[in-house]
């Protein structure tokens, strides 16, 4: 038997030799190509330390296969603060067969036919959004409209709340959400203190709606609207029905699963389109041949890849620049190879979105990248060919994001319905940078001007 060659034995895990990880922090705060230029001197596979926390940081399509081809090696992971704002009966913290009875439970909410029952609602909801841009005086935040359709999109498809319950809601989930990235120390009036406070509030109002829906159940009564009646009956991994705790903290994860992210990924698909003209006139110019808006038995298929093209083109160059999370993390149970390099087993690891998806690169036995210019904004790459990145902006595996589907329709429903009907103008003089914790999104807001596009009417 011939003995291994050295150049097939896995490398060792290189490192940036940060002892605290105080500075190593900082700089990920602060500077947006804190992941790339330790690419650049580390190679696609490296270790480093956040405030004492390991962290192996990967890329590249090589490394990220290898990390996601067996599930049984790795576990999923989040950050303190993530895993006490989300609750311990949350199914992100859950893993192995308490994962998997929750997430087969939860997923009936964006399955194809739950999606045809909420397209007529988000339709309405663009509408709505549509004729308030329209009559507004002044310029508008619209990150913030965005993030107000966000949320009550998924607070009125699952949850079946209307206007003023939506706001109140709303008010606490922002407190929440703002917490979620924060260092996970309690002082009193900390960004952690006052979202575990807010988490409280949350909790007891989505016990309400449930309770409020199983007494409609019980009595017969069908929901007025939302998707709260596809988890009865949901099991455990004991075959057990679930609690009422278990299902909203469920439900608090569903609402920051299919909101947060949403609302970043349709900001920063306003602010690309509107930054670069020619791209949003080469998209008008597709929307011109669809009808808004859809046919209610259309309303899932009208506007997906195969009806428009260019839409999927554009919103796969947003998610590609500007990824709605900048990575996501799992934890090695057992060692593992990651693209040439051996990682321990007990390590976090982060697949480093932002950078992968900038960095195109060929595989064995294949062309060079068709494309190699990733920095720029250029949605006709992936109507010319195959892309030399796989996209992953709702993450991979096994735990790829629930709300995934839903996310895209959401997305394409808004951009139809706002482009044909209102017209949109950036502000002069704002910051446009992006700041990314927890998702991206314009620092001043996105300050548009808006008015009703030529033939348009307010409904």
């Amino acid at each position: 038997m011939t003995a291994p060659t050295t150049a097939t034995r896995p490398r060792p895990l290189p490192g940036t030799g940060a002892a605290s990880g105080v500075l190593e922090t900082l700089a990920f705060f602060r500077d947006p190509g804190f992941a790339q230029r330790r690419f650049a001197r580390h190679g696609n596979v490296f270790e480093t330390r956040l405030l004492g926390q390991p962290l192996v940081f990967i890329r590249g399509e090589r490394a990220i296969t290898d990390l996601l081809a067996d599930s049984r090696r790795v576990e999923g992971w989040w950050p303190a603060s993530v895993r006490d704002l989300l609750g311990s009966r949350s199914l992100a913290n859950r893993n192995g067969a308490d994962h998997r009875a929750r997430r087969r439970v939860v997923g009936q909410l964006f399955a194809a036919a739950a999606l045809r029952r909420y397209s007529p609602v988000i339709v309405a909801l663009v509408e709505e959004l549509a004729d308030e841009l329209g009559q507004a005086q002044e310029p508008v935040a619209l990150a913030e409209r965005l993030r107000r359709f966000a949320f009550s999109v998924i607070a009125a498809v699952v949850l079946g709340l209307d206007g003023d319950d939506r706001e109140a809601l709303f008010a606490d989930f922002e407190i929440w959400t703002k917490g979620l990235f924060s260092f996970p120390l309690a002082i009193p009036g900390s960004p952690f203190a006052r979202a575990l406070a807010a988490r409280g509030r949350l909790l007891e109002r989505l016990t309400v709606v449930l309770r409020r829906a199983q007494a409609q159940a019980a009595a017969g009564e069908p929901l007025v609207a939302g998707g709260l009646d596809l988890l009865a009956g949901g099991l455990d991994e004991a075959g057990l029905p679930l609690a009422d705790d278990d299902v909203v903290e469920q439900l608090l994860l569903l609402l920051f699963a299919g909101y947060e992210t949403t609302a970043s990924s349709l900001s920063c698909l306003m602010l690309a389109l509107l930054q670069h003209p020619p791209v949003e006139g080469w998209l008008r110019e597709e929307l011109a041949g669809l009808s808004w808006p859809p046919a209610a038995e259309q309303a899932t298929t009208a506007y997906d890849p195969g009806h428009a093209p260019r839409l999927d083109a554009v919103v796969q160059e947003v998610m590609r620049l500007t990824p709605p999370v900048g990575g996501f993390f799992r934890r090695t149970t057992a060692p593992l190879v990651l693209d040439g390099v051996q990682v321990p087993a007990g390590r976090v690891v982060q697949v480093a979105l932002a950078a992968h998806n900038r960095h195109g690169e060929a595989l064995p036995s294949t062309e060079p990248p068709v494309d190699a210019d990733l920095e720029s904004f250029r949605p006709q790459r992936h109507l010319d060919g195959p892309c030399p990145v796989a996209l992953l902006p709702f993450g991979g595996g096994e735990r790829v994001c629930l709300g995934k589907a839903l996310a895209e329709l959401e997305i394409r429903l808004l951009a139809v319905g706002l482009l044909k009907r209102v017209d949109l103008e950036l502000v002069s003089g704002q910051n446009l940078e992006l700041q990314v914790i927890p998702s991206p999104s314009p620092r001043d807001g996105l300050l548009v001007r808006s008015r009703m596009a030529p033939g348009e009417v307010v409904a």
